[in-house]
């Protein structure tokens, strides 16, 4: 039978909503059209019917069309809304190879988690979305995409964290995403994810109001006495179906008044009474043979195929069976969609034939089913919904292929494990014989509901397990303590966490090594939470004492990457640099495979470096972290990875790729459902957003008010890195004395409250604040703690926001020549570590200062390298700042070739320049692409220039690298820069007489 025509049925009274649903459909992709349109109304009330006509028009402007819905009775299959959609796509689109294979348990559903459950394939979720975006943005770049999901109130929790994802970061490209629920029943996450697009102007809402009472008589009871049609509108309330339906029963022999305006309150599930009774009138009639057959399509769902809806019927011959679905589609009961399934005329009417199927027959129905997607090869994930629904008693068998389907969706679709697992557990025998195992899939629906964001309620199941009669189990109760503290942790209870994990350390008998190692590394952790690293430094010891004694290397490596960060947020920069080479040695000689259950020690290391200065090793350890963390769907520590990366590429002022890291981690900090890790996420989010948008634009104000609201009252250490970044964005944003409330705030009056690591940045912004308020002589007590506190550290970068906050008090006295010679070395400070963004921003600073010192050519190259630095990092803030301080001759102050310049020998007139030693060692050749890599050129740019390959000038850099010693491109820059500053102010003979005779 063919398809039906979902357009075929009168449109009433829906005018406005399409005349704005063509606009949108129109200005597919354009920046100012919505990217999502969001339908929502109460049961009945249209949305599926004005969903076909979208689908209609949008096809006839060109657009492809993909069309899904969730089911009621299917919430707790990963993305089933989506997977229906995808039914739609051309199959030789989807059997490319280009298409991302993270997307594949959303492109096939259920049995796409196959790979990624047997370890071939990614396990990153929020990979898994970006992938599914990436499919969309390339379907919608043939000629525009529409995806349409409908009756979302039934959706299940991946397809909602899905959605939340794609109404955050909209797809790029021609995509429109439209949304169609009931109001009323919409998850709130759903209605909390669709009502900040609304705020942000990705999303158009349109809510279904009745219909209009004339229109809707006219188009649909034109041969009715004007008053039976107005008393059965009044009947429906304007509900399209509702009327429909009351139509229908009167035109069939239900004239009596009673019969028409029967009770109609919403039931339960947001049906009116009246509508549920109408419907179910209309099977009364069926004979058995399609009763039965209309059950099996309710219960059997998205697999009522002919096929299976033959053999969980019974009927013996497709003849009658072909007789018996035609009769009821004849009926408009039954509908055929264009994959060749079965479904019902509308999700009430299978909501009710299902609810009324006698619960043996709907559990028959469902193991049929199962059975006989086993016997024809499904996997467990594919067969776990009909396997759940059969269970009415303990199976082990069952058991087992809800078990296996749990651990694959684990980490695709961590509430779905759970919910399996919980059935399990719930149907499992309390008994000895089934302790251990009940203890295993306890754990691990915990860990399931942690990865979902379910923390509350991990870690009151895992303190039950930890209580339980499986206590005596050693490694199990380890590893549930440990979980337990991370729980504890992400909820903003560290001391809770470390109150636990001592306890269970001094336990008798005490825990195993491996348990003893995996504690100890908890409680470090946790202690860092809390500022209190000193007092664990003694228990980080013993257990890299345990690890080595015990021969875990991967313990040892991770006890020594927590130790360099405790002693770099501690400030002691040699004791963290000792820890620091220890645990890179291991990490650099360790294969990936190895580091699958250790992945957080990389979080470690990498930030331990990024404090260091060392942007280079952070970034590569980081980004080795997040390859590991993703393909073993470690969840937890790809905030911290992304968010060290997002550090280190604002840092070195790459601000486009920073916010996308940034983005990413507040992404899954949300997904967690952690408020600490999302505090701390939205910080550098906040700093970022400072740098990559313009002057006076307060996104960068607003993402820190919110950091600040989710840390709440907490005085863990994310709880005061928000409010300082508040601090700093205050600041920029004119208001000195909330600034300087928010840093004190955090830190107390003496900053001691604040680990020594990020202090001489919070002491800048408060000389700032000081000066700006007109309190020299605090500003002046500050800008020396803070030159006093860099120094003990030993860390130029340090150094460098001190030397800004000297430079600030000079500036503020008048002394413009103390001032630009105290900017200008605060960006020396940064060049060697490649801190191009503070470099840049020292310079900004340093240009006004030595133009009023009159060193006019000095002022002029500073600000070219600035201007440079920050137009080519993104850095938005930075480039508007320099068009504010330009210096006025800067055309004029341009020369070419100036390191030729800088090392030829002097005549004997002249006295000789100083010149860098490190750039005497280089051949003419290599000083020409030493210019041209600080003029900001890429290595193909410098090829084409100098008529040479690429290959060749990676050669000379090569060289120039090992004979000038330095770590990187942007340290060989700043040092060509800096010498060209050198020649530029240098004093003529003259000068020097004149200099000799003032002495």
């Amino acid at each position: 039978m063919p398809a039906l025509d979902e357009t075929a049925t009168m449109l009433v009274g829906r005018a406005a909503e399409l005349e704005r649903f063509d606009s949108v459909i129109g200005r597919v992709g354009q920046d100012d059209a919505p990217a999502v349109i969001d339908v929502a109304g109460d049961a009945g009330m249209g949305k599926s019917r004005l969903l076909s006509e979208l689908c209609a028009r949008a096809r006839q402007r060109g657009l492809t069309v993909l069309r899904g819905k969730a089911t009621e009775y299917e919430q707790h299959t990963p993305f089933q809304a989506f997977t229906d959609a995808f039914v739609d796509v051309d199959p030789s689109f989807l059997a490319s190879d280009t298409l991302p294979e993270a997307a594949a348990p959303v492109l096939y559903g259920a049995g796409g988690v196959q790979d990624a459950a047997q370890g071939t394939g990614n396990r990153d979720r929020f990979g898994l979305y970006r992938a599914v975006a990436d499919v969309l943005t390339r379907l919608g770049e043939r000629s525009g995409l529409a995806m349409v999901l409908d009756d979302l109130h039934w959706a299940d929790p991946a397809s909602l964290e899905l959605l939340d994802h794609m109404i955050r970061h909209p797809v790029r490209g021609r995509v429109l995403l439209v949304l169609a629920r009931r109001e009323r029943q919409t998850p709130p996450r759903l209605d909390a994810a669709l009502m900040r697009g609304v705020d942000s102007g990705a999303v158009l809402r349109t809510t279904l109001r009745p219909l209009p009472e004339q229109e809707s008589i006219e188009a649909l009871a034109p041969d009715l006495r004007p008053r039976d049609a107005k008393e059965i509108y009044e009947a429906s309330e304007g509900n399209p179906l509702y009327l429909r339906c009351l139509l229908h029963a009167h035109r069939h022999g239900a004239r009596r008044r009673g019969t028409l305006v029967r009770g109609h309150n919403d039931t339960v599930t947001g049906v009116p009474s009246g509508l549920a009774s109408l419907l179910l009138e209309e099977l009364t009639s069926l004979t058995v043979a399609q009763r039965h057959t209309i059950q099996a399509v309710a219960v059997l769902g998205d697999h009522a195929t002919p096929a299976m809806v033959s053999l969980t019927t019974g009927t013996p011959t497709a003849a009658e069976l072909d007789d018996c679905v035609g009769a009821l589609a004849r009926r408009d009961l039954l509908r055929m969609g264009s994959d060749g399934r079965w479904t019902l005329r509308h999700p009430l009417l299978r909501a009710l034939v299902y609810e009324h199927t006698p619960a043996p027959r709907r559990a028959e129905i469902h193991r049929t089913a199962a059975d006989e997607l086993a016997r024809t090869g499904a996997s467990a994930a594919e067969r776990a919904h009909h396997v759940e629904r059969s269970l009415v008693e303990w199976d082990p068998a069952s058991a087992a292929v809800l078990s296996e389907a749990a651990a694959r969706f684990a980490h695709t679709a961590p509430a779905t494990a759970a919910h399996l697992l919980d059935v399990v557990l719930r149907l499992m025998p309390d008994t000895p014989t089934y302790s251990r195992r009940r203890g295993e899939l306890t754990l691990a629906r915990a860990r399931a509901l942690g990865v979902g964001g379910s923390l509350r309620e991990s870690r009151d199941l895992l303190y039950t397990l930890i209580s339980g009669p499986g206590q005596d189990d050693a490694s199990l109760r380890g590893d549930a303590t440990a979980l337990c503290a991370m729980m504890e942790r992400h909820l903003g209870h560290s001391p809770e966490a470390i109150a636990l994990l001592q306890r269970e350390l001094v336990r008798t008998p005490g825990p195993e090594p491996r348990q003893a190692v995996s504690l100890g590394l908890a409680l470090g952790m946790a202690a860092l939470n809390t500022v209190s690293y000193p007092d664990v430094r003694d228990d980080i010891a013993r257990t890299l004492a345990v690890a080595r004694s015990h021969g875990d290397l991967m313990g040892e490596m991770a006890a020594l990457a927590l130790g360099a960060l405790g002693e770099a947020y501690e400030g002691q920069a040699a004791a963290a640099r000792r820890f620091t080479d220890a645990a890179a040695g291991l990490v650099d000689g360790l294969t990936d495979p190895t580091f699958t259950e250790a992945s957080e020690s990389l979080v470690w290391l990498a930030w331990a470096e990024a404090l260091l200065e060392r942007y280079a090793d952070a970034e590569r350890h980081a980004d080795r972290g997040l390859d590991i963390a993703r393909r073993s769907g470690q969840v937890h520590v790809l905030p911290h990875l992304l968010s060290a990366k997002a550090f280190v590429h604002l840092t070195t002022c790459r601000l486009p790729s920073a916010l996308e890291s940034a983005e990413e981690a507040e992404s899954v900090a949300r997904a967690i459902g952690s408020s600490d890790l999302l505090a701390f996420t939205l910080c550098f989010k906040a700093l970022i957003l400072l740098l990559h948008s313009p002057l006076g634009d307060t996104g960068a104000l607003r993402t820190a008010q919110e950091a600040v609201a989710a840390a709440g009252g907490s005085r863990h250490w994310w709880a005061s890195l928000a409010r300082c970044v508040l601090g700093h964005t205050a600041l920029v944003s004119g208001d000195p004395h909330r600034a300087q409330n928010a840093i004190l705030t955090a830190g107390g009056p003496e900053l001691l409250d604040l680990q020594p690591s990020i202090r001489p940045g919070q002491l800048e912004t408060l000389v700032n604040t000081a000066l700006a308020v007109g309190n020299t002589d605090q500003a002046a007590r500050w800008a020396a703690r803070a030159l006093a506190e860099a120094e003990r550290m030993g860390l130029r970068g340090q150094l460098g926001a001190a030397l800004r906050a000297e430079a600030a008090l000079a500036q503020h006295r008048g002394d413009t020549r103390a001032a630009a010679r105290l900017f200008e070395r605060a960006a020396q400070a940064y060049a060697p570590s490649g801190a191009t963004l503070w470099e840049a921003y020292s310079m900004l600073l340093a240009t006004p200062q030595a133009q009023a010192a009159g060193d006019a050519p000095r002022a002029a190259a500073m600000w070219e390298r600035a201007r440079r630095l920050a137009d080519d990092g993104g850095a938005r803030l930075l480039s508007d700042l320099a068009a504010v301080v330009r210096p006025q001759d800067v055309e004029a102050s341009r020369r070419p070739t100036e390191l030729d310049r800088l090392t030829e020998k002097p005549t004997r007139t002249e006295e000789p320049l100083r010149t860098p030693t490190e750039l005497d060692q280089l051949t003419k050749r290599e000083r020409e692409i030493t210019e041209l890599v600080a003029q900001g050129l890429s290595n193909q740019a410098i090829a084409t220039k100098l008529y040479i390959s690429c290959r060749t000038v990676e050669s000379h850099l090569s060289a120039i690298y090992r004979k000038t010693e330095l770590p990187s491109r942007s340290a060989l820059a700043s040092l060509a820069t800096r010498a060209a500053l050198d020649r530029r102010s240098e004093p003529t003979p003259n000068h020097r007489s004149l200099e000799r005779n003032d002495r």
